[in-house]
């Protein structure tokens, strides 16, 4: 068989199945979209576990109508400029969209600030039509309608509605931790509500992780050369069946790392039994030269020079926290670390402002 050149819609949905494993992977790049361009209102409406529908509405910056072509081609970003290292953004590779559009009926509708109007592109199944003249105030509409219809292969692999729409969920609450300053809306007919106000940093961990977590965790707050490592880990007394209310973000970014996490089991392994999983949110502050999150498309892995001194610090501090329960920090206490953690709260390195 020759060799032949891939055309550029199969080099897309190549492209496509790193970058959009699910409905929840498109409601990630979507929100991280509208978190770098100054959102501070996203509303997110799905339906049929967001196979059917997903649309994301921001009030962030918009995008000119003569950028939007290069906004749904690969490649094109205006968030990276020349290092990898200094990546200040959630978003980098400039490869959401157009993945997307390669597997489902995207909609692109933007109003740039300043701007005399709203412009829209549609792409379907790769084919980009526009842009043209629509209706919008400001900010940006993203609609992704029929997700992997181009791709129908894709659908055999999705789990159920509920599975899907639970993994949308999950995907806004890990966020929602990391940019308290932002509302967030969740809803859909395949949903109640989930509503986030802007809120202090504890209030919004909170009503992520429920009101009875500041009462039964733990702050904590240590630092090991260049890595600091701030937030709160539950008592033992107070863990769940399963992982999932562990919260980590590295420079402000959620991740799901395996050192990370395997860190906090570690940390836990003498004070909880194997059956039982920690209830923690960590912020681990880095120097950008210290870690890769260029390792995955999803962004969600990420690679530490020294894993050894990460995982020391997390499993150290977790630990000396836990044989001193005693000492526990009052509110007050706390709610300084949180206001520390806070973009723009004077850590130091920022690594919490998420870009």
């Amino acid at each position: 068989m020759p060799i032949r050149q891939l055309t550029e819609t199969v080099i897309d949905q190549i492209a496509a199945g790193e970058v959009v494993e699910r409905p929840a992977s498109v409601v990630k790049e979507l929100v991280e979209n509208a978190l770098d361009a100054g959102a501070t209102r996203i509303e997110i409406v799905t339906a049929g576990g967001g196979k059917s529908l997903l649309r994301v509405v921001d009030d962030g910056a918009g995008i000119a109508s003569d950028e939007l072509p290069l906004a749904v081609r690969r490649h094109c970003t205006s968030k990276l400029l020349d290092d990898l290292h200094a990546i200040a953004t959630l978003g980098f590779r400039g490869e959401a969209l157009p993945s997307i559009g390669s597997v489902a009926r995207l909609l692109l509708k933007s109003r740039a600030r300043g701007a005399e109007g709203a412009h829209e592109i549609a792409v379907n199944g790769g084919r980009i039509e526009g842009p043209r003249p629509a209706a919008l105030g400001r900010g940006t509409v993203v609609e992704v309608r029929d997700l992997f219809h181009a791709v129908p292969a894709r659908l055999k692999f999705l789990k159920t509605e509920r599975a899907e729409s639970a993994a949308i969920t999950d995907v806004v609450r890990r966020i929602a931790i990391a940019f308290p300053d932002v509302r967030f809306q969740l809803s859909g007919g395949d949903r109640t509500d989930l509503v986030f106000e802007a809120a202090t940093p504890l209030r919004r961990i909170g009503a992520v992780v429920g009101a009875d977590f500041a009462d039964n965790s733990l702050p904590i707050d240590a630092e090991r050369e260049t890595v600091r490592l701030e937030g709160f880990a539950g008592l033992p007394t107070f863990s769940r069946g399963n992982a999932q209310f562990q919260y980590v973000y590295v420079n402000g970014r959620p991740v799901r790392d395996r050192v990370l996490l395997s860190a906090l089991r570690a940390a836990y392994s003498d004070a909880m039994p194997r059956d039982r999983h920690p209830i923690a949110v960590l912020f681990l502050t880095i120097d950008p030269q210290m870690v890769d999150i260029n390792v995955h498309p999803a962004k969600s892995d990420v690679r530490f020079r020294d894993p050894g001194l990460v995982r020391g610090l997390i499993v150290g501090a977790i630990r000396q926290s836990l044989s001193s329960q005693g000492l526990r920090g009052s509110t007050a206490g706390a709610a300084g670390l949180m206001a520390r953690m806070r973009p723009g709260g004077g850590n130091g390195s920022g690594g919490f402002s998420g870009g």
